[in-house]
């Protein structure tokens, strides 16, 4: 029986939020994502390049991830890296921070990172490797379980994102821009503590400047992954991607009351067609 060893001296990140911002049983945990992505409406678009998902506790947001991550499952078995880039939500710093840890495991099982990408993104003078950004943080270890879903074997290049420029995002994203194995995602929530009409109404504001890639329209309020979400806005002009909103909700919508809501987005990224 073949089985696989891992390095003792391998350095692993273990889930930090597993039993808070989802289950952390293993079973519990797939019945529930494939539930989310089973209410998905179905898509004819081929895989999209890149998707921006919220990263809330998957009871409030999770109906709203499934409806960007479904749009990777045409490439299952392309897809063999994806580059995260989500905002520190715990450790200020400038930059953008990597991390030295090779592999990162949730109740699903283990992903490796993709060391030779780090290496690569590290040259550029904006990124550090940085562990103690990554020991808590949430916004890129929720995406793990739904990408573990629906993708085959893959690698990650987790990136979060503190203090920086849109511009010195772009640059990263370009870096590791690649071809049909390379997917990115960016992590965000929308708007926060707004009561739900305010918050449909300047969550539509953000979605409208996402979608006319203008992310000078989008202000500190709107997104808590304003500088990532403005780093890909740039990038995908450069590339010429056409955007698609495929959800904008909020937690008055999924599991919380309406006096005060976080709001939710799901967006895809996709080179266009001829």
């Amino acid at each position: 029986m073949k089985r696989n060893f891992q390095r003792a001296s391998q350095k692993i990140r273990p889930a930090a939020v597993a039993g808070r911002f989802y289950p952390a049983n293993p079973a519990e945990l797939r019945l529930m994502i494939e539930g989310f992505l089973h209410e998905v409406k179905s898509s004819s678009a081929p895989a999209s390049k890149a998707v921006i998902a919220p990263h809330a506790g998957y009871v409030y947001s999770g109906p709203i991830a499934a409806s960007a991550y479904a749009r990777f499952t045409p490439a299952r078995d392309v897809i063999k890296r994806v580059v995260l880039l989500g905002p520190s939500h715990y450790v200020a710093f400038h930059g953008l921070a990597t991390t030295s840890v090779e592999t990162w495991t949730t109740p699903l099982g283990a992903v490796p990172v993709d060391t030779e990408a780090v290496r690569q993104v590290t040259a550029l003078p904006q990124v550090k490797v940085l562990d103690e950004a990554h020991g808590q943080e949430h916004s890129l270890e929720v995406h793990l379980p739904f990408l573990q879903t629906v993708l085959g074997e893959f690698k990650i290049v987790p990136l979060v994102v503190g203090e920086t420029e849109d511009q010195e995002v772009a640059q990263v994203i370009e870096a590791l821009w690649g071809g049909d194995e390379t997917r990115f995602v960016i992590s965000s929530d929308l708007s926060h503590y707004y009561d739900y009409a305010s918050a449909r109404e300047l969550d539509a504001a953000t979605a409208q400047a996402i979608e006319r890639l203008r992310p000078q329209d989008i202000g500190r309020e709107q997104a808590c992954g304003r500088m990532p979400i403005c780093g890909l806005l740039r990038a995908a002009k450069t590339h010429g991607l056409r955007v698609e909103t495929v959800d904008l909700r909020n937690s008055g919508d999924t599991a919380g009351p309406r006096s005060e809501v976080v709001g939710y987005g799901a967006w895809a990224f996709d080179e266009a067609t001829a």
